[in-house]
């Protein structure tokens, strides 16, 4: 098994229950096998409180992770052949041909990034199939 994978942010949005400006609290969690994103709150106006489990990151709430956080590369070794690479991302990202040269060569290159539970996903992938692969965040200057 494992360590589990996380990268979380607080951000304000309204409660549904009395109108009052609440701190929610998010996080994006790689455990044993798979993504998820947790959410919840709690009205100190009202006590209404909410926690949903297991449920997918909004996009808007992904490039707060990556501006609070900084994106993290995925990392493959430069002998792994870019067959096998690409079988594994085409299964893992659902795309098709063209698409997958691209991810590729956006590995290759340095530049393919995500947050750092989906790049380390990937990488958990890709080592399952025999291929050396590593998700790490760039030293921010």
């Amino acid at each position: 098994m494992e360590q589990a994978v996380f990268e979380s942010i607080t951000y304000a949005a309204e409660c549904g229950d009395c109108g009052a400006e609440v701190e929610w609290c998010g996080v994006q969690v790689l455990d044993d096998r798979s993504l998820r994103w947790d959410t919840e709150f709690g009205c100190t106006a009202c006590g209404a409180a909410m926690f949903v489990c297991k449920g997918e990151l909004p996009a808007e709430l992904r490039g707060r992770l990556l501006a609070e956080h900084g994106p993290a590369l995925l990392r493959v070794d430069p002998s792994a052949r870019n067959a096998a690479v690409m079988r594994v991302l085409r299964a893992e990202l659902g795309i098709g041909l063209d698409e997958v040269r691209t991810v590729l060569g956006g590995i290759r290159a340095g530049s393919h990034s995500g947050t750092l539970p989906e790049m380390e996903l990937l990488a958990r992938r890709l080592r399952a199939a025999g291929i050396d692969a590593v998700a790490e965040r760039p030293q921010r200057s």
